[in-house]
């Protein structure tokens, strides 16, 4: 008797293999949570270099792009050199190192003008520190005499907190300076790390940019291989739309900063603020993070001028006001666009969730990956609507307590033919059709 192979035992065998292999997973992953977080985190330790060098490739790609069409290849046009691979090769080859040179020349021009006066501020601060506090306390007093009632005030906290702090720093700081300084070694380890895995990763991001297309083919042909052609196009939509909010957004965000940075410089060398490049310099790159980025660049720096002279710290502070004002209202609609499709309220609520579990990184990266996360749930609520021949707007629905026959709809519901659900990764000029949530 001849045996015959069933496919449907296979399939059974492979869904109960993925069953008992799931539970196994959650089960684990429910006990043994700190074993899993701690190989995770190990595992990211040591992948830190080619994570790295995606990342500054993924940077860099906009400018090898526009260096290889504008520069690169029109030589090789004018010159009539056939467009054959070895050609290719050696065009990308110049435009990568064009790139980098690039890239170097800029960052060494920015750090060698940048860098000595900042430490020069740093030496003056430290030197003349007790000045600054006794010029500080001065002033202090001074307005207390003026203000009898706010003296008593002042006096009345301080007799208050005075005693608190001298039994924090005997109770608690002085016999923990020995796991400070330890602390403090890590992290200076920590750092010295950081940089060697940020050069491992510049070597690795120039392999990732002469094979950018290789890489993108690649995963063009794993998304056909595991779906169909129409889900598959829809999932190389949706990485192309996750590509421009990222791009947009980050690139946008680090023009904005730079040309924040330098009108704050500008303006605080004729209004005469001490430390004008220190201050510049905190402000430029606390404003890659969205909303509070100002304030948290702004706050240390007003303190920081305080100290040398109140009355430039109001005039700090008030310059601070206005640089935000015309950042938020027209510097940043200017170069950001509609990168993200998210209101004021959304970009808050990303900054806060993201920034509190991931730190400085997260307030910077959380606004685009939330945006990307809000447009998928819009679409995805937008296609189950289209289904129930229900309207994809906000508009109707803002005076409905009930739905009782989607005629009260028909004003908004278009024809059939242009009725089609839409997909998450749609064009801009598709998205502005419909209004924000």
């Amino acid at each position: 008797m001849k045996f015959r192979f069933d496919k449907k035992y296979l399939y059974w065998g492979i869904t109960a293999f993925l069953v008992i292999a799931a539970s196994i997973l959650f089960y684990y992953v429910l006990f043994h949570s700190e074993n899993l977080s701690d190989r995770l985190s190990a595992f990211i330790g040591i992948s830190m270099p080619i994570i790295d060098g995606f990342v500054l490739a993924y940077l860099m790609t906009p400018v090898l792009n526009k260096i290889e069409r504008c520069i690169i290849q029109p030589v090789y046009e004018k010159a009539k050199l056939p467009m054959t691979p070895k050609n290719r090769r050696r065009m990308r080859s110049l435009s990568i190192l064009a790139t980098i040179v690039l890239v170097l020349v800029i960052l060494y021009e920015f750090f060698g003008l940048i860098i000595p006066e900042l430490v020069r501020s740093i030496q003056s601060i430290i030197f003349q520190f007790p000045m600054y506090i006794n010029n500080l306390s001065n002033w202090a007093m001074g307005l207390m005499k003026n203000n009898p009632d706010l003296e008593q005030v002042v006096n009345s906290l301080i007799d208050q907190y005075s005693s608190k702090i001298l039994d924090y720093i005997n109770s608690n700081l002085l016999p923990n300076v020995q796991n400070l300084i330890k602390t403090l070694s890590s992290s200076v380890i920590g750092v010295f790390r950081a940089l060697w895995n940020f050069v491992i990763g510049f070597i690795i991001s120039i392999y990732v940019l002469g094979s950018k297309e290789k890489f993108a083919g690649q995963a063009k042909k794993i998304a056909y291989a595991l779906f169909d052609r129409k889900t598959g196009n829809e999932v190389i939509s949706n990485f192309r739309f996750i590509h421009s909010t990222f791009i947009g957004f980050i690139g946008g965000k680090i023009v904005d900063s730079i040309i924040i940075g330098i009108i704050c410089f500008i303006c605080t060398t004729i209004i005469g603020t001490p430390y004008a490049i220190l201050v510049s310099v905190i402000v430029g790159v606390t404003n890659v993070i969205p909303f509070f980025g100002p304030w948290i660049g702004g706050v240390p720096s007003a303190l920081l001028v305080l100290m040398v002279d109140p009355i430039q710290a109001l005039y700090f502070i008030i310059l601070i006001l206005v640089i935000q004002q015309f950042d938020g209202n027209i510097l940043g609609p200017k170069i950001l666009g509609d990168s993200t499709g998210l209101s004021g309220f959304w970009v808050i609520f990303a900054i806060t969730i993201f920034g509190g579990l991931f730190g400085v990184l997260g307030m910077v990266v959380g606004v685009p990956i939330f945006a990307v996360f809000y447009a998928g749930v819009k679409a995805l609520v937008s296609r189950f609507l289209h289904k129930k021949g229900l309207p994809t707007s906000t508009e109707p629905y803002l005076t409905v307590g009930s739905i009782d026959d989607t005629s009260q709809f028909c004003e908004y519901v278009r024809p059939e033919k242009e009725r089609q659900p839409r997909q998450f990764g749609r064009k801009k000029a598709d998205a502005k059709k419909e209004e924000r949530q």
